[in-house]
């Protein structure tokens, strides 16, 4: 995201997207969201941030947490994103995100938090730990959004929630001080790919599954990729055909198609007459190849962390550039005194 003034007709849409720091990224993740990030750099101005503060929530293990973090950044550079091109940065190391929470969470309404799916998901998950930044963490998610007033917002359906209160937040400062941040709007993000659990085909594919064959993990190994695909779910019929009620099989296929950009009609066409053990087979050699290219640049990426916090430190310096001036220009807005 640009930090110099720009002619606004000029100006491409902005767009902002967080990854926490809570593991490493699902192939579900890959297909969904952070494949289709890459594209949208060519499209839009775009910052994307490693939301280290949200992952605290949680109790976190000072040295694995660490790890993560810098794990987690450099899966994002391993992907494709573009310090030339886009914003990149950690969140805890932009100041102006617990700044800009505590002025957002002054205007956020205790009924709108208590609505929020996700506390209630995590209180049940953490029942021994239901912590104030559990249930305000909302206010958090508004000010790394609005600080960088961009357009759009990258989501699943599981995130729209969050946008939508990001939303009122905004609209209620606005008719309160007057014309502070924009008001963004969820984004649907185009050939995102739904990937199940290869044991559970009803629900999404999601790194915190306890059952370690459920899901793909962007650090697989070959081997490991290629065992968890032959023990995927599918069905009796052993057809390769995408129908309702074959829920593994079809999931087996979006995902071969998501990394192929085959159509299902000629996937179907291509395993006529073949098995399953085929198809499982195949899909997995697909993801493997697919993954190959970001495993070698993650790998050859954490062996230089000097380089990685150089990249982190520019990343900051210009995401507080951003930020600051939302922040100073929301502060005056409300009345306090500026030195």
């Amino acid at each position: 995201m640009n930090t110099t003034p720009q002619n606004p007709e000029l100006n491409k849409k902005r767009a902002l997207s967080c990854i926490q720091p809570t593991g490493i990224p699902t192939l579900g993740n890959y297909l969904g969201a952070m494949r289709n990030w890459v594209a949208m750099q060519d499209e839009m101005d775009c910052a994307f941030a490693v939301a280290d503060l949200h992952a605290i929530t949680i109790r976190q293990n000072a040295d694995q947490f660490r790890r993560q973090i810098y794990e987690m950044f450099a899966l994002l550079l391993a992907v494709g994103l573009d310090p030339e091109k886009s914003l990149l940065f950690i969140q805890s190391q932009v100041p102006a995100h617990a700044e800009m929470t505590w002025l957002l969470a002054c205007h956020t309404q205790f009924g709108e938090l208590t609505r929020m799916t996700q506390f209630k998901d995590k209180s049940a998950k953490h029942n021994d730990n239901i912590n104030l930044g559990l249930f305000a963490y909302p206010s958090l998610m508004a000010a790394d959004i609005l600080l960088y007033q961009p357009n759009y917002v990258p989501v699943g359906a599981d995130q729209k929630q969050h946008v939508e209160l990001t939303r009122n937040i905004a609209e209620r400062f606005n008719n309160l001080y007057g014309n502070v941040f924009v008001v963004p709007e969820p984004y649907i993000m185009k050939n995102a790919a739904r990937v199940r659990s290869l044991q559970d085909p009803t629900k999404k594919m999601s790194k915190s599954d306890e059952n370690q064959n459920a899901f793909i993990s962007l650090k697989d190994s070959p081997d490991v990729i290629m065992r968890k695909f032959k023990r995927a779910v599918t069905d009796s019929e052993a057809c390769v055909k995408y129908a309702e009620g074959k829920d593994g099989i079809n999931n087996l296929m979006e995902i071969y198609a998501a990394v192929t950009d085959k159509k299902l009609d000629d996937i179907e066409a291509e395993f006529e007459g073949k098995g399953y053990g085929v198809f499982k087979a195949v899909v997995a050699e697909a993801v493997i190849e697919t993954l190959r290219p970001i495993q070698q640049k993650f790998d050859d990426l954490m062996k230089d962390k000097s380089y990685l916090k150089q990249l982190m430190k520019e990343g900051s310096i210009r995401a507080q550039a951003v930020s600051h001036r939302t922040l100073n220009n929301a502060l005056k807005k409300m009345g306090f005194v500026l030195v």
